[in-house]
């Protein structure tokens, strides 16, 4: 097999449909538009979600609800999960940059730490927001929670 002798597998492909080449192709005359109206003629472009003068769906739907634009969004990150990091790397102290390394959110997430699990080691997190929980969770095992 060679790039000069590849083609596509048989009956997968079809001829081109040739528009307006004369009655004999079968598509001459009217090209396949019809008779009269804006549609057959050139120019047309039908507007979007035009749909045929029945009440578009856009305007038959209510409005709702709403979207604030200034809310912030948080990277929920559990205890467990840093439980699991000072186990891993061996560390005492976990802030954003070692999140970020370790995989667990990006350079421009909100950190929010969160106290679903168990924590046994005694840790110094820095994050954006903490749930009272995970301050709770952190403080009985002699650590610190500091809010950035």
């Amino acid at each position: 097999m060679n790039l000069n002798n590849l083609k596509p597998a048989q009956g997968s492909t079809h001829k081109e449909k040739r528009i307006g080449r004369g009655a004999g192709s079968g598509h001459g005359g009217t090209s396949t538009r019809g008779h009269k109206g804006a549609k057959s003629r050139s120019g047309y472009s039908q507007k979007v979600g035009f749909e045929g003068g029945q009440m578009p769906i856009q305007r038959r739907l209510p409005k709702f609800g709403f979207k604030n634009h200034f809310r912030k969004e948080y990277k929920a990150i559990n205890i467990d999960v840093l439980q699991m990091l000072s186990e891993k790397l061996g560390v005492t102290s976990i802030d954003e940059q070692t999140l970020v390394t370790a995989g667990y959110a990006s350079k421009n997430d909100i950190i929010k730490i969160l106290g679903n699990g168990t924590l046994t080691a005694r840790l110094d997190v820095k994050a954006h927001a903490f749930s009272k929980k995970a301050i709770e969770a952190i403080e009985a095992q002699k650590g610190t929670a500091v809010k950035l």
